[in-house]
């Protein structure tokens, strides 16, 4: 059986990598995540339900911030993304 395998990213790894891909060239930005709320009656069985509250991921991204902290990036020191192409070989 393989081994599951994860790969984790600090919030200004992930500010960094969606302000590249958004194109963002100037001020501070971080890490976003919008949640939702829903609710059920969860238990292990029919005659053991509790009311439950659900809180879903409905968006990740980057917004604009006032000052410098943990989930920010200062997108003018960021490096352009490097463009790999490869070459044709002749025919």
């Amino acid at each position: 059986m393989a081994t599951p395998k994860q790969i984790t990213f600090s919030y200004r790894e992930i500010a960094e990598l969606l302000a590249r891909d958004a194109g963002v060239k100037e001020g501070l930005w971080g890490v976003f995540v919008r949640f939702g709320l829903g609710a059920a009656n969860v238990g292990a069985s029919g005659d053991d339900l509790k009311p439950a509250a659900i809180i879903p991921v409905i968006e990740i991204g980057i917004q604009e911030f006032e000052s410098a902290n943990n989930l920010t990036i200062d997108a003018g020191g960021l490096r352009p993304r490097k463009i790999v192409t490869k070459k044709l070989a002749k025919r």
